[in-house]
């Protein structure tokens, strides 16, 4: 098995970020959401070396509830067979009362989501009323079509449970006061809603470690790869609780230092001598040993010999051999050309007078 990457964290650096972005929300504060008893989400802001090649969502359960009681939370559950959609919310209720559930959601049938939440006004106002939607594993692939897209953009999509579960209670509670981190292939930095400025110090660093652990966990590699983490409020500047060592980043060697390796390879080879490099170098040594013969150079005739050769050559082809005279044959003589004298235009002679 592999060795995963360990992302190991300062926790009192990480408890003093925690303070002070509490004491920085404590000064930002009204009076009027003093009273109100609002409280603002802290998030952890992750940064990673690549970007993913896969859009990936991780649960991530925490110890400690981020999520205030006061909080309502909606469930989306199956239409079951000869019941109406009352008797149907009837039945739920009492099933989950029977399983433990402590903070009761409010139960929607998918026969009330198709008929009552049709138009777009009434979707709008599920989706105010409501900061956590659950829905139940054997609808979940039928509802975004009938939720539409601003469910989606909001980041308030439901959240699948197995109501047939044995541990229901703890599944539920799980995803009300757990978390979730949706990482885009689109960039490097993702977020995740980790504690409320309503906590305590400890707990808000609890919430971190366990988050931090098990996103390091989920993503599976050997180099680390998350690159920084921050802590931050909807209002405040990004604290960094952690960065990544530059240890794991390999550097090209240059020319000489791969050279100087190859020799080192080299050197190493030639100490452990194999027998077969022993028997060649003797036949190499017997080899040298042996005599050479010297080898002598044939003379090859001069170029003025070949031309003197190949000019009586020449003359001899050329001089015609001496015409013997038969006895009794005359030999013809070629009749000899008359030459004209042409008279030259212009000079004629006069006659001569006696």
């Amino acid at each position: 098995m592999a060795e995963k990457a360990e992302v190991k964290l300062d926790r009192a650096q990480v408890k003093k970020a925690v303070q002070a972005l509490q004491a920085f929300l404590k000064t930002k504060a009204t009076g009027d959401k003093l009273l109100l008893d609002e409280t603002q989400k802290i998030s952890l802001l992750f940064t990673m070396w690549k970007i993913p090649k896969k859009a990936q969502t991780f649960r991530i359960p925490l110890p400690h509830g981020q999520r205030s009681d006061s909080e309502e939370v909606c469930l989306f559950t199956k239409d079951e067979p000869r019941m109406t959609s009352e008797q149907t919310q009837r039945f739920y209720k009492k099933l989950l009362q029977v399983k433990g559930v402590k903070n009761m959601p409010e139960i929607i049938p998918y026969k009330v989501l198709k008929t009552e939440y049709k138009p777009h006004e009434a979707k709008c106002r599920l989706l105010g009323k409501f900061n956590v939607f659950l829905s139940d594993d054997r609808v979940r692939r039928l509802l975004p079509s009938h939720l539409g897209k601003h469910f989606y953009e909001r980041n308030k999509a439901p959240l699948c449970v197995n109501l047939q579960s044995k541990t229901l209670a703890r599944d539920i509670q799980r995803l009300v006061q757990g978390t979730t981190l949706k990482m885009n292939n689109r960039g490097p930095c993702c977020m995740a809603r980790v504690a409320h400025s309503g906590m305590t110090a400890d707990e808000v660093t609890d919430n971190i470690e366990a988050a931090v652990q098990t996103v390091a966990d989920k993503l599976q590699t050997k180099r680390p790869a998350i690159k920084v983490i921050h802590l931050k409020s909807e209002t405040s500047v990004a604290l960094p609780i952690y960065t990544s060592d530059l240890s794991h980043l390999s550097v090209p060697p240059t020319t000489e230092t791969a050279n100087e390796k190859k020799v080192e390879k080299n050197k190493k080879k030639d100490d452990k001598p194999s027998e077969e490099k022993i028997k060649l170098k003797k036949k190499k040594m017997d080899e040298e040993e042996e005599e050479i013969p010297q080898l002598v150079p044939i003379e090859t005739p001069a170029k003025k010999t070949k031309l003197e050769k190949s000019s009586k050559k020449q003359t001899r082809q050329k001089t015609p051999k001496p015409v013997v005279a038969k006895s009794g044959v005359k030999t013809q003589k070629k009749p000899a050309k008359k030459t004209v004298k042409m008279a030259t235009p212009g000079k004629r002679k006069a006659p001569k007078v006696k």
